[in-house]
Parts: C-alpha cells; sequence; structure tokens
C-alpha cells in the first residue's frame, strides 16, 4: 500500500512514493520489480530523495536489489533527509527491485526516481527544468511516466514553454516525446516572453504563464504542417462520414451538417452524426500514403449546440477495406484520444510513432449530446518505410444506447475496448519508435563547409587578379612608348613590323637614318615626285615623299644609344635624350625634321653650268664637301659607324654654325631638268 505514481515502460519509467510530494502516510510498504531486454543493464536516477533517517534507517529506507525473487542481492540501503545522490545506482543484470518501507514517522516527502537501459547515458527525471541546464542547446532522454499530477507547464509550441515547466513533461505537451515509451529531447533555450498561453494537448494541460527570463522549445523533425482540412488542398469528395445529420429548424429550412463541414476554423457547422454510437466515423482520403502525427479537434463551435467529442480512437488503412486500430509500440491495447473538454477549444494529440496510411478514420467513443466536431491533420510526405500494422474485422454493431454522459471513466473505456477484443488480433506490432529527435541533416553540414571553403577561393582569385594587374601597370611604366614586351624582340618578328601602323605625330621622334641603296630601288618616274619641294631658305626632309613609298619596305634598325631631339626653340640644335626604340619605323609625314639632304627651287638662283659640280648642303667633317656625281646627288647619306651619337646639322646661309671657327660654305643644289633616265654612280 505505499506504492505512488508508476509507469514502468519496457526501456524506461518512472516511480514514486505514496503521497509524494506530501508526507508519505506510516507503516506502508511498497516493491517494484523492473524488468528490460535480456542483455541489457538498468540505472536508477533520484529527481527527490527524503526519507526520515531518525532510527538509522532502520524502520524507514528505501533499498534496491540486483535481480528479482529470492535470488536478488542487494545494491544498497538509502534514507535521509534532502538526501542528494547524483550518481546512478547501475544493475550487474536486466532485472532490479525496489524496496520502499515507510516506518513511524513525522515528516519526509518519500522519493521520484526514474529507470532505464544502460545506453541512455544523458536520463534525468520528470522533475528537471530549463533552469537545471546552463548550455543554451542539449539532449536529454526523458523516461516514460512523466504526466505526473504534481508537476505543470506553461506554455504550447512554437512560442514556446516557461523555463520553470518540467521538460519531459512538456516534450509529452509538445507531442516529440510519448508519456508510455519516453524518449529523446533536443532542448533551445532562448529569451522568455512576457505571456505563456495555455493549452490542452496529449492528455497534458499547460497553464497560462507570466513573464519569464528564459524560455525552451524543442528541435523536431518538422513533420508537423497542416495536410489539407483547413486550407482545401483536401476536397470536399475526399470526405465522408458514417451518417450526416439532417433537421428543420422552426421556420422549416432543412439543416444539413455534412462531412466536408468538418474543417477546423471554418466558420459555419460542423459535421455531425446522424445517430450517435460507438459505429460511427469520420473518412478523410488523402488521395496517396502520408505521415501523419497529429491530429486537432473542435467541437461544434455553435454556441447555440454544444456539441463535442470527448474521446476517440483512431483506425487507417490503404484500400478503405481493411482498418488498422491504433496502438501505442509494446501496448496490446487500443490507444483512446482525449478529446475536447468543450465545443470551442482546439485539442491535439500527437501519434508517435506517425502513421502512415492513406485513409484516416476518426472514431468517436465519448461525446457530449451528440457526435458533432471539425478537425484538421498534421504531418508531411511520406518518404520512409512504414510500420507494420494490426488488421481487424469491424465490431459488431452494440444495443443502441444515446444516453452518455460526459464521465471519462476507466470502467467505460475499459468495457468498449473488451468488446472489440473478440474480432481482431491481438498480437502486438513491432513498431519502431520514431520519437528521438532527428540530427542536422547532411546537405546542412555540407553546406557550412562549403560556403567558407569559397569564400576563401573567390578571395585568393580576387586578390590575384588585383596584384597581376598592379604588376603589369608597373611594368608598363617602365617600358619606353615605342617598347615592345619580349617575346617581340625574336628575329621573326622583324619581318612582320612592316605592317604596324605608323606612329602618330604627337610622339617624340628620333632621327632615322635609310640607306641609299632604298632609293635606288624606286623607279626613274619617281623620284622627280617626291623630290619636288618648295622653294625654302633651310634644307627641307624628303622624308615626307619617302614614307610614302618606302613605309612598308623598312626594314632598318636604328642605332642604339643616344639620339638627338628637338628642343622648343631651337630645332637644329637640342640636348641629347635617351629615346630607346624596338625597331626603327618611317617618320609620319607631318613635324618638324632633322636636316637631310635638300633640293631647292632654281628659279630664285642663278645657274650653274652642267659640267661643274655642286657643292653639298651638308658640313661634312674635316671642312670637306662631299662631291656629287652624276646628274642627281645621293638623297640621304648613311652613317655606318653605329656609335655615331650626333648628327650633322645644315646651317642657314650667311650665319655661322656650332664650328664657328671654321668657314662654313653653303652651296645651292644646281638647276636641272628633271629627267628620268638619270643613274646614280
Amino acid at each position: 500500500d505505499g506504492c505512488g505514481h508508476t509507469v514502468l515502460g519496457p526501456e524506461s519509467g518512472t516511480l514514486a512514493s505514496i503521497n509524494y510530494p506530501q508526507t508519505s502516510p506510516n507503516s506502508t510498504v511498497c516493491e517494484w520489480e523492473i524488468r528490460v531486454k535480456p542483455g541489457q543493464r538498468v540505472q536508477l536516477k533520484f529527481g527527490d530523495f527524503d526519507i526520515d533517517d531518525s532510527d538509522s534507517c532502520h524502520s524507514s529506507y528505501l533499498r534496491v536489489h540486483n535481480g528479482i525473487g529470492s535470488t536478488r542481492t542487494e545494491i544498497g540501503k538509502y534514507c535521509g533527509f534532502g538526501f542528494q545522490m547524483d550518481g546512478l545506482i547501475t544493475s550487474k543484470s536486466n532485472e532490479v527491485t525496489v524496496q520502499f518501507m515507510s516506518g513511524i514517522h513525522t515528516s519526509g516527502r518519500g522519493f521520484l526516481a526514474a529507470y532505464s537501459t544502460t545506453d541512455k547515458s544523458d536520463l534525468i527525471t520528470c522533475l528537471d527544468n530549463a533552469s537545471h541546464f546552463s548550455e543554451p542547446e542539449f539532449n536529454k532522454y526523458c523516461p516514460a511516466g512523466c504526466v505526473i499530477p504534481f508537476a505543470d507547464i506553461s506554455g504550447t509550441i512554437p512560442h514556446g514553454y516557461r523555463d520553470s515547466s518540467s521538460l519531459c513533461m512538456a516534450g509529452v505537451h509538445a507531442g516529440v516525446v510519448s508519456n508510455t515509451l519516453g524518449g529523446q529531447i533536443n532542448v533551445v533555450i532562448s529569451k522568455g516572453i512576457p505571456y505563456y498561453e495555455g493549452s490542452l494537448a496529449n492528455n497534458v494541460t499547460s497553464k497560462v504563464g507570466p513573464l519569464s527570463t528564459s524560455l525552451f522549445t524543442f528541435k523536431t523533425s518538422g513533420c508537423y504542417g497542416t495536410l489539407g482540412m483547413e486550407s482545401g488542398v483536401i476536397p470536399d469528395s475526399q470526405i465522408t462520414a458514417s451518417s450526416v445529420l439532417e433537421w428543420s429548424d422552426q421556420t422549416g429550412q432543412v439543416n444539413t451538417w455534412k462531412p466536408e463541414n468538418a474543417r477546423l476554423k471554418r466558420p459555419g457547422p460542423p459535421w455531425a452524426a446522424f445517430v450517435s454510437d460507438e459505429h460511427q466515423w469520420l473518412q478523410i482520403d488523402l488521395n496517396k500514403e502520408k505521415r501523419i502525427t497529429g491530429i486537432i479537434t473542435t467541437g461544434s463551435t455553435l454556441a447555440e449546440y454544444y456539441y463535442y467529442v470527448s474521446a476517440y480512437r483512431i483506425l487507417y488503412s490503404d484500400d478503405a477495406q481493411k482498418w488498422t486500430v491504433y496502438r501505442e509500440p509494446g501496448i496490446d491495447k487500443d490507444k483512446v484520444f482525449q478529446g475536447n473538454t468543450e465545443l470551442y477549444q482546439e485539442v491535439r494529440n500527437n501519434f508517435i510513432p506517425p502513421i502512415i496510411a492513406r485513409f484516416f478514420r476518426i472514431n468517436p467513443l465519448k461525446w457530449h449530446q451528440k457526435i458533432a466536431m471539425k478537425v484538421e491533420l498534421l504531418g508531411c510526405q511520406f518518404s520512409i518505410g512504414r510500420a507494420p500494422k494490426i488488421t481487424m474485422l469491424p465490431p459488431p454493431p452494440p444495443p443502441q444506447n444515446n444516453d452518455k454522459n460526459d464521465d471519462f471513466s476507466d470502467d467505460f473505456i475499459h468495457s468498449v475496448k473488451t468488446s472489440l477484443q473478440t474480432d481482431k488480433t491481438t498480437f502486438t506490432p513491432e513498431i519502431k519508435n520514431t520519437t528521438v529527435t532527428p540530427s542536422v541533416t547532411k546537405d546542412v553540414a555540407l553546406a557550412a563547409v562549403l560556403v567558407p571553403v569559397l569564400v576563401m577561393v573567390f578571395t585568393t582569385l580576387i586578390l590575384i587578379l588585383v596584384c597581376a594587374w598592379h604588376w603589369r601597370n608597373r611594368k608598363k611604366k617602365t617600358e619606353g612608348t615605342y617598347d615592345l614586351p619580349y617575346w617581340d624582340r625574336a628575329g621573326w618578328w622583324k619581318g612582320m613590323k612592316q605592317f604596324l601602323p605608323t606612329k602618330s605625330a604627337e610622339h617624340e621622334e628620333t632621327p632615322v637614318r635609310y640607306s641609299s641603296s632604298e632609293i635606288s630601288h624606286l623607279r626613274p618616274r619617281e623620284v622627280p615626285t617626291m623630290l619636288q619641294t618648295e622653294s625654302a631658305e633651310y634644307a627641307q626632309p624628303l622624308v615626307g615623299g619617302i614614307v610614302g613609298t618606302l613605309h612598308q619596305r623598312s626594314t632598318f634598325k636604328p642605332e642604339e644609344g643616344k639620339e638627338a631631339s628637338y628642343a622648343d626653340l631651337d630645332p637644329y640644335n637640342s640636348p641629347v635624350q635617351e629615346v630607346y626604340h624596338a625597331y626603327a619605323e618611317p617618320l609620319p609625314i607631318t613635324g618638324p625634321e632633322y636636316a637631310t639632304p635638300i633640293i631647292m627651287d632654281m628659279s630664285s638662283h642663278p645657274s650653274t653650268p652642267l659640267g661643274v659640280p655642286s657643292i653639298s648642303t651638308f658640313k661634312a667633317a674635316g671642312n670637306q664637301a662631299p662631291p656629287l656625281v652624276g646628274t642627281y646627288n645621293k638623297l640621304l647619306s648613311r652613317t655606318d659607324s653605329a656609335s655615331s651619337a650626333q648628327a650633322l646639322y645644315d646651317t642657314p646661309k650667311g650665319q655661322l654654325g656650332p664650328g664657328a671657327a671654321d668657314e662654313l660654305v653653303y652651296q645651292v643644289p644646281q638647276s636641272v631638268a628633271h629627267s628620268t633616265g638619270s643613274k646614280d654612280e
């Protein structure tokens, strides 16, 4: 007579002394025999321990034994007020006996303990709440039997639960663990909210709660979406019922509460059965197999019709012919779900493990006045193998009895379940427990690794491109205006540079020397045309005429080293500048040039006999003018020495040039008729 709250599951459970958490009565005794699967061991954890130790554990104590029966051996004997046992008591076999003895005492709450198999290393008790743990996220194992009358919770999903709420009891309310089986919970702590709503779910009532500093929620598989009753995804033709209530009001209007009215949160009347008995049902065709994880129900939602269903069973099928009654794993009795307690409130029940089926039936067992309800199904698409099912035949119709009262007594439920046992199989389905919270998917983990790697790769590429751009700009600055890359300086390029365009006149230029052999290749008819020019006081360049004919054939490389360039004030006497060129190119037509052989219009000069040799307009080294042979003089002079870096310039008549010490003699060329038959000698 000393046994209190007790739930002994196949893998875990909860046990407490009588009258806990109040003072246990005197002279009481209780003994629990715990068995788990062979090959496993049992671990015991105390959530609270308060037993009188005034007589040194002689008359009041808790004793734990290995084994059951006469062969059992004692593990330990415990007593004490506020006794703290942080560790676990572990058995040596799969059987344990727990014995509680209460003698004469005046105080002491007794004890509450939880047990599980030893593979559940993170076992907690039904009394643990979120404030007992400092981690922002953690996993724990809840034992079976944590729906206890002396614990309470505040809040609901998805908003969260107050931090003072029992973790395991809130887990049952949220539908992540089963009170019959227990299971793993994944808890996340976050900032509290000012107000916590209350609701009824899975036979657990959550109370309204005030502000708290923190709250907790649960990580789940996410398979809790609505399946289409409220939204209309499920069409009216797929909602059927055993019967439909039709009646006429005082005005003579016929009211029909059809099955398609059973959509949650839809205004208007609900579905109602014409006859109120245990054989009525509401059927929903999901069109294909779905994973069904829960159901939400309400009453009529019409104040003038106070109808609702307070208890029901669930059946499911693949073909709408053979039906299976929902049972919890390890339990050989049909699961009876708590329904509504009034016509407005939404009540949720979860299926652990989920139901995998296409056809879904609700079979009311208890109701108020009439069977009437609105529903919504929770779940998601089916993607994994389903559990085995139990087949049953339709039960024989019991005698009609419409005078049901509202008391949800165990005797009534037992009588209903007993009447159904005759025509159905009684073996227990081995359904895998799916209440364990799934871990983070591989896709999320892969994305967490790939995203930083991709960011680093792209950053590295950008840095390489920026460095290459800066290096290229610096290299360009170190090269000359007409310098070419190193690979352009190969020998084969010398034959290709004729295709390069001529340089613009704006660029700085250097003297270019041409061989006289280039002129000899011209046709005789072209020479006079090139040599015609305006009368000038100073020598004019011949490049303008030569470029038009020779620029595509020029393959001469200019002399390396320092070349003379122009100055702004004196185009014939300028400082030396270093200009580097890869290859010589023809000079542009326009712009100032260096002194070259000139041809003058002889209209303003006296004639010279043909037999008299002309004097060159060039100043030669050693004050010697080079002789001119033949009718036409050599037009260009070539400096064969590669080391020559200075050019000899012409000087106006009557003016002293740079070599003032020597006499400068200038002579204009002879005035001759343009002949096309002359040849150079």
